[in-house]
């Protein structure tokens, strides 16, 4: 999926390179990537503000979900608040879709509810599949009666759940990638310029969410065994939320023909480059006003 786009800008490679780029084993990449990934082992601090006046009308999620099935999304929200969560900053809302691993990033100044319900609403409406089900943490932001009533005022109701308090596993689908697709790019800095917002919304809209779904794949946990004081999980084949997405039997043909024609259209390394000299820019009229 990446060799294409490479040989575009760059040229053909030697027969032996493609060779081995082709016959490398994840356990390989991972060994050789594994210095690199050490620093950046840093954690960011919590700002979770408990929602109390809804926790009794939004359930708890019991994994009564069709997690097979597009549209059943875990949210949360990434602080670049820095080392202190004093004042106003920029927070990314991130949501992933269980089955197909579907990411999407917006950028909001502080956590007011009305912003985030208007960044929920135009994530909706880039989504390949209709929204089933929600789930998010306790925070204020998304336990709410603007969202409570978004979700529930319509044909269809979105089921809307939360996770139990202090138990990051019950969303570790979103947890990983506030990892993956947040903080291993724009780190652990303190952005608190709203100017950064409206750059850092046409980074997301744009090329990170096609580089992203298109091109970034990750493996699904399908099962996991007790062996005496081990356990054992077992995973399925990388794929990309894209391949998922085609692979689904629960996603309309022209919704796969559209996506595919757009895969057509893109190329990783061209994607990875705009991305970059964004990221430049956000971080340049962040430190503007210091």
């Amino acid at each position: 999926m990446w060799l294409p786009g490479y040989v575009e800008l760059f040229g053909k490679l030697p027969s032996e390179v493609t060779s081995a780029l082709l016959k490398i084993s994840p356990p390989t990449i991972d060994r050789i990537l594994k210095p690199i990934r050490f620093h950046y082992t840093k954690r960011g601090r919590s700002t979770t503000k408990p929602g109390t006046l809804l926790r009794k009308q939004i359930p708890i999620k019991t994994n009564q979900w069709d997690e097979s099935r597009p549209g059943f999304l875990e949210a949360d929200t990434v602080a670049h608040c820095g080392e202190s969560t004093a004042g106003m900053y920029v927070n990314t809302i991130d949501f992933v879709d269980i089955a197909t691993g579907w990411t999407e990033q917006r950028a909001v100044w502080g956590k007011g509810e009305t912003e985030v319900l208007v960044q929920i609403k135009h994530i909706e409406k880039n989504l390949p599949f209709p929204v089933l089900g929600f789930d998010c943490d306790n925070g204020r932001e998304f336990l709410n009666y603007h969202l409570l009533r978004h979700f529930s005022a319509r044909k269809q109701p979105v089921q809307f759940t939360r996770s139990r308090a202090y138990h990051k596993d019950d969303n570790a689908h979103v947890e990983q990638k506030n990892w993956t697709h947040i903080r291993q790019w724009l780190g652990y800095d303190r952005l608190d310029n709203l100017n950064v917002v409206p750059p850092l919304n046409d980074l997301y809209t744009k090329e990170w969410r096609l580089f992203h779904n298109f091109f970034c794949p990750s493996v699904k946990l399908i099962a996991k065994e007790r062996v005496g004081s081990k356990t054992i999980k077992r995973h399925d084949s990388p794929k990309t939320p894209y391949q998922r997405i085609i692979d689904s039997p629960h996603i309309q043909e022209p919704v796969k023909r559209s996506l595919s024609k757009l895969l057509e259209k893109l190329n990783p390394f061209l994607l990875r480059k705009t991305m970059d000299k964004k990221l430049k820019k956000i971080f340049s009229i962040n430190n503007k006003l210091r």
